[in-house]
C-alpha cells in the first residue's frame, strides 16, 4: 500500500513524537514527527529522507550488471498495458517501480520486487509512463530489502542521471490485498543504498490518420488527449441537422438546466447510453430538486471489489452557463451571461470523464468507481451539491477528481493549474498527501518536471489569481486552492480531499459567452512552433493521464483530508 512522496531535507536522529518543521517548496508545516507520519501518507519520516549515510547502505554485488537482466520484448509500448519478461543470468532482486496488474487480485499496485534466482524469469502487466519516454528498473542482490525511491519532482530518468541528492527509501512486503501475490512497496528505515541500473527507452503508438499538427503524438494509448478531443468536437458541433435534436444541431449544444429543457434532457437520454455502452455496472439518472427547478446527473457506476462502500469519484459538470434570456438583468456581451457551446465550459471535463470511464469499465479496483457529469455547476453546484448531501447509507467517499475548463493551458501559452484542497490557512500546505501525488505523478508519467518548478515559482510570487490570466509559457502550477470555485468544493464540504486540473480563466474571453467554442480554443492554443490542434490533443492528453494515475494511486491507497 505504497502511495510515494518522500521528502527531501536533513537526515536527524529519530527519538520519538519530537516536534519537525518540514519545508515543502519554501511553504512550511510543523507538527509532531507523528503529525507529519500522517500528513505524508506514509512517507518514510524515520530519517526524513535526503538520503544514504543515516543507517548506513546497501551495496550491491560487482558480480551483477545491468545485461544480467533480459527484458523482453525490445521495444516497449508507453501508455499501455504491456506484458513484458524478466530473466535473470544471474540471482538478483528487481524493483519494478511502475504500476504493475498483480496476477491474483487482477488490480494494480505501484510497482513490486521480485526475486530471481540464475535462469528464472516473471511475465508481468506493466504500466508505463505515457510521455516520459526512458524507463528504469533497479537491480540488487537476492533477496535484498531496502531500496532506494526517487524524490517526488524528478522522474526516474532524472533520478537515475543523478540530478537529486538521493532519495528515501522502500521496502518490499507481502502483498496487503485481498488474492494478492506480488510484494507491496511501503516506506522504509534504512537507506536505499546503491544499485545497478537497467535503462530503457519506450515508443508511444500513433494513429496513422493524423499528422503532428492533429496532435498525433498524443493520439495512442490507454486513454489519450485525440480521443478527448474527437469528443469535444462532437458535442460541440454546430452543423445544422433539422432530425437530430431540439437544438437543431449535430452535436449537444444548449445544454443549461432548467425545467424539462428539450435540448438538456436529449443530451443527458444520448450520454447515458454511452456510458451503458461501456459496461459499467449500472448508469443512473440522478433527479433533485433544488430550489424551484430540478438538478439532474448522469453517473456510472463500476463496484469495488475490496471496498464496494468506499466511492473514488470522477466528476465534471455537464451543463453550461445559460443563454441570456434566462439570466434576467444581463447585459448582453458581457462575460458570465450565457453560452450554446461550452467546448472550454465544459465540454472538456465532460470528454475527459468519458474518456476515462471508458478505460476503467474494464478494470478492477479496490473501491466503486463512479463517473458523473453533474448538472447546475452555472447555477450554484446545485448537481454535485445534491449527490454530495444525499449518499446512500453506509457510503463514503474516498476521493474525488474533478475536469472544469482544461485545454487552454500548457503546451499553450497558458499556465495549467492542478489545484487540490481543501485549503485551511493559505500559508502552508495543508494537503501534503494530495500534493506530492500530483508532483510525483506529474514529474515522471509525464515528464513535466522543469514546467513543475516554473510553476512552483509563479505560485510563490504571484499566487492562485494571475495564473488564470497572464501568459506563463512553459508553466504547470500546483497549489491549494482557496476559492473551490466549481464541483469540488461540494465534496470538500464533506470533508473529501479532492484534486483538479484547469487552465485560463478569468483571461478568457469567451467564459460563459456564445464564442467558447472549438474554433475559439484552437485560436487560442496556437503557438509560434505549433498548431492550436496539436496543442490542444497534448494538453487534454496530459490532463486526462494525470487524472488516471491519480486514480490507481487512490484506489490502492486513498490520500486523507489532513484538515
Amino acid at each position: 500500500m505504497y502511495n510515494p512522496y518522500p521528502v527531501t531535507g536533513k537526515c536527524v536522529p529519530h527519538t520519538g513524537n519530537e516536534i519537525l518543521t518540514i519545508s515543502f517548496n519554501n511553504r512550511e508545516v510543523v507538527g509532531t514527527n507523528m503529525d507529519v507520519a500522517r500528513a505524508l501518507m506514509m512517507v518514510t519520516v524515520m530519517c526524513l529522507a535526503s538520503l544514504s549515510g543515516c543507517f548506513g547502505e546497501d551495496s550491491v554485488s560487482e558480480k551483477i550488471s545491468e545485461d544480467d537482466l533480459k527484458i523482453s520484448p525490445s521495444i516497449i509500448p508507453g501508455g499501455e498495458w504491456t506484458v513484458i519478461t524478466l530473466k535473470a543470468s544471474t540471482e538478483m532482486s528487481v524493483f519494478v517501480p511502475y504500476f504493475v496488474q498483480d496476477p491474483g487480485s487482477m488490480r494494480a499496485q505501484n510497482g513490486t520486487v521480485f526475486d530471481l534466482k540464475e535462469g528464472e524469469s516473471v511475465s508481468m502487466n506493466v504500466l508505463f509512463p505515457p510521455r516520459n519516454s526512458e524507463i528504469i528498473f533497479l537491480i540488487g542482490d537476492y533477496g535484498r530489502e531496502n531500496w532506494p525511491i526517487r524524490a517526488p519532482d524528478v522522474s526516474w530518468a532524472a533520478w537515475a542521471d543523478g540530478q537529486t541528492e538521493g532519495s528515501a527509501a522502500i521496502m518490499a512486503v507481502p502483498n496487503e490485498d485481498a488474492g494478492g501475490e506480488w510484494k507491496w512497496i511501503v516506506p522504509a528505515n534504512q537507506s536505499g543504498g546503491d544499485v545497478v541500473i537497467k535503462s530503457l527507452q519506450t515508443v508511444r503508438d500513433q494513429r496513422t490518420d493524423l499528422t503532428d499538427a492533429d496532435g498525433v503524438g498524443a493520439s495512442g494509448g490507454w486513454v489519450n488527449g485525440r480521443d478527448v478531443y474527437e469528443w469535444v468536437d462532437f458535442i460541440t458541433d454546430d452543423t445544422p441537422c433539422a432530425t437530430c435534436g431540439p437544438d437543431g444541431a449535430v452535436g449537444y449544444l444548449d445544454r443549461w438546466i432548467g425545467n424539462a429543457n428539450p435540448s438538456y434532457e436529449h443530451a443527458i437520454t444520448y450520454f447515458e447510453g454511452v456510458m451503458q455502452g461501456y459496461g459499467l455496472d449500472r448508469v443512473e439518472v440522478h433527479r433533485f430538486q433544488w430550489n424551484t427547478a430540478w438538478a439532474v446527473n448522469i453517473c456510472g457506476y463500476k463496484d469495488g471489489s475490496v471496498y464496494p462502500d468506499e466511492w473514488l469519484i470522477f466528476g465534471a459538470h455537464f451543463d453550461i452557463a445559460p443563454p441570456v434570456a434566462y439570466t434576467p438583468g444581463a447585459e448582453i456581451g458581457v462575460p458570465g451571461y450565457g453560452t450554446r457551446h461550452g467546448a472550454y465550459d465544459n465540454a472538456a471535463g465532460s470528454s475527459m470523464v468519458l474518456s476515462t470511464a471508458k478505460v476503467l469499465a474494464e478494470f478492477d479496483a479496490r473501491r466503486t468507481m463512479v463517473f458523473c457529469l453533474w448538472s447546475s455547476e452555472e447555477e450554484g453546484l446545485w448537481g454535485s451539491r445534491s449527490f454530495a448531501n444525499d449518499l446512500p447509507d453506509g457510503i463514503t467517499v474516498s476521493n474525488y477528481l474533478n475536469l472544469d475548463m482544461a485545454g487552454v493551458n500548457y503546451p499553450g501559452d497558458y499556465a495549467m493549474s492542478v489545484y487540490l484542497g481543501p485549503d485551511g490557512t493559505g500559508d502552508v500546505i495543508d494537503q501534503p498527501g494530495m500534493y506530492y501525488l500530483a508532483e510525483w505523478i506529474g514529474a515522471d508519467a509525464l515528464d513535466l518536471g522543469y514546467e513543475i518548478e516554473r510553476g512552483r515559482e509563479a505560485w510563490l510570487a504571484d499566487g492562485e489569481s494571475p495564473l488564470w490570466g497572464d501568459i506563463y509559457e512553459d508553466t504547470v502550477a500546483i497549489y491549494e486552492s482557496p476559492t473551490a470555485r466549481s464541483d469540488h468544493d461540494s465534496f470538500q464540504q464533506i470533508g473529501v480531499a479532492t484534486l483538479g486540473w484547469n487552465g485560463l480563466v478569468d483571461g478568457y474571453p469567451c467564459y460563459h459567452r456564445e464564442c467558447d467554442t472549438m474554433e475559439t480554443m484552437i485560436d487560442y492554443m496556437g503557438t509560434d512552433d505549433s498548431t492550436g490542434i496539436n496543442n490542444l490533443v497534448h494538453s487534454w492528453d496530459i490532463v486526462t493521464w494525470w487524472a488516471v494515475y491519480a486514480f490507481l494511486h487512490m484506489d490502492q491507497t486513498p490520500v486523507p483530508n489532513e484538515l
